[in-house]
C-alpha cells in the first residue's frame, strides 16, 4: 500500500481474511474486531452469521444494514494417488479465470500453498485447444508427490480453498484491487455506518451484520433476518461495473467513481418503491452521487430478508466493481464512502412515522 489509513487498514483485513461459504470464521473475526466498538452488542446466529446491534432509540424501527462475509472459492473433494488435489467450486466461478491462478488450501492446522492446474495445451488435439478447459478437468498441484504426502500437508476433503492475492492500492490510490470485494464491501460499509452513528442521535435500532453463505444461496440472512425481524432492510454487495471495452450501456451502464448503484431490479427482488424513493430523495438533497442498475440474473442477501416474517421493505445497494468472482476485483473507494453517507443520511430519517409512510408507498 503506498499511503496508509485506518479505513485502508481495514478493507486490506477485511480482504485477505480466507472464508468460502461454510467457513466464514477468519472474516466473522476480522468483521468483529472493526465492529464491536461501535455497537452495544454483538452476536452470532446458529449459521455463523455476525450481528452488531446498535441502539439509538429503542423503541423505533430495526433497520438492517446486511454484507456477506463469504467469498467464491473451492472445497476439496478428493486427493489421487499422485497427491493431486481435486476440488467442488463453492458460489459461481467462470473457467477461464482460474487456470493457473495460485490458491490457498486452508487445513485445520496451517495454509498450503497449490495452484489450479489442467492437462496442457501441447498435448491436445488442436479442436480441444481452442474450447476452454472444463472445471471437471481441473486439480490443484501443492507440490506432494503422492497421496500419503499431501495428507502429511495436512490436506484432506472438506478444506477450504480460497484464491491467493494481496489487496494492493493502485496508482490512482482511490482504485483498490482485492480479492474477495464479493462481499468484504458490504461488510466494510456495516462496519463504517455504525461507526458514523457512534455519536449521533438515530430514530431507530440499527443491525450491521456479515451474513453467511450467500454464494450458495443467500442462507445466512434468511437466519439472521429471522433473527433480528427487521422492519427495514439494506443489502449491500457488489455490483457490475460497465465502464471496460467492449461493454455497451445496454450491458452494463454504471461506472466506478460515480456513486453507489441503486438496484432497481434483480432476480432476486423487485426493490421496494416507497424505500427507494426515500433513498434517491435523500441522495438528491445531500447532493450524494448515485446511479441505477438492474440485473437480469443473480441477487443479493435483500432477496432473502425481504421475505421474512411477513415482509420487509428492503433495498440492495452495491458498489460497481470490475472482475469479481475471479481473483481480483478492483473498485473506487470514492463509491465505498458515499454508500456509507447515502444509507446514514437514510438511517437519520427512519423513525416509526416515515417507515410506516414508505412501508405502502
Amino acid at each position: 500500500m503506498a499511503k496508509t489509513d485506518e479505513t485502508l487498514t481495514m478493507l486490506k483485513d477485511l480482504t485477505d481474511a480466507k472464508s468460502i461459504p461454510g467457513h466464514e470464521k477468519e472474516a466473522r473475526d476480522v468483521m468483529k474486531k472493526y465492529i464491536t466498538p461501535f455497537a452495544d452488542e454483538v452476536y452470532t446466529d446458529n449459521l455463523g452469521s455476525l450481528i452488531a446491534k446498535k441502539s439509538g432509540d429503542t423503541n423505533g424501527p430495526k433497520v438492517m444494514v446486511a454484507g456477506h462475509l463469504d467469498e467464491v472459492g473451492f472445497m476439496v473433494t478428493r486427493i489421487d494417488e499422485n497427491g493431486f488435489v481435486y476440488f467442488q467450486t463453492v458460489g459461481g466461478w467462470w473457467s477461464q479465470v482460474m487456470l493457473a491462478q495460485r490458491v490457498t488450501i486452508v487445513t485445520r492446522e496451517e495454509t498450503v500453498t497449490g495452484v489450479i492446474g489442467s492437462k496442457p495445451p501441447h498435448i491436445l488435439p488442436p479442436e480441444a485447444r481452442k474450447k476452454p478447459v472444463e472445471i471437471k478437468d481441473m486439480f490443484i498441484d501443492i507440490g506432494a508427490s503422492s497421496k500419503e504426502e499431501a495428507k502429511e500437508f495436512g490436506v484432506r476433503p472438506g478444506d477450504s480453498v480460497v484464491p491467493y492475492f494481496e489487496f494492493t492500492q493502485m496508482k490512482n490510490e482511490k482504485m483498490l484491487l482485492a480479492k474477495a470485494w464479493d462481499n468484504r464491501i458490504g461488510c466494510a460499509i456495516a462496519i463504517e455506518v455504525l461507526k458514523q452513528l457512534k455519536n449521533e442521535k438515530h430514530p431507530n435500532t440499527v443491525y450491521g451484520v456479515g451474513t453467511v453463505q450467500e454464494e450458495v444461496g443467500l442462507r445466512g440472512a434468511r437466519t439472521s433476518a429471522h433473527a433480528i425481524n427487521p422492519d427495514i432492510a439494506f443489502g449491500v454487495d457488489v455490483g457490475i461495473a460497465g465502464d471496460t471495452p467492449g461493454v455497451s450501456d445496454k450491458d452494463a451502464s454504471s461506472k466506478m467513481g460515480e456513486g453507489p448503484q441503486i438496484i432497481l431490479y434483480d432476480a432476486s427482488m423487485v426493490s421496494h418503491k416507497g424505500l427507494r424513493d426515500l433513498v434517491t430523495d435523500t441522495a438528491d438533497e445531500k447532493e450524494i452521487p448515485y446511479q441505477f442498475d438492474a440485473i437480469a440474473g443473480g441477487g443479493t442477501d435483500s432477496g432473502a430478508i425481504h421475505l421474512t416474517a411477513n415482509g420487509v421493505p428492503a433495498l440492495s445497494i452495491t458498489i460497481a466493481t470490475r472482475y469479481i468472482h475471479s481473483h481480483a476485483a478492483m473498485l473506487h473507494r470514492d463509491d465505498f464512502e458515499n454508500a456509507v453517507k447515502l444509507i446514514v443520511e437514510v438511517i437519520k430519517k427512519l423513525d416509526a412515522d416515515t417507515v410506516k409512510e414508505i412501508t405502502f408507498n
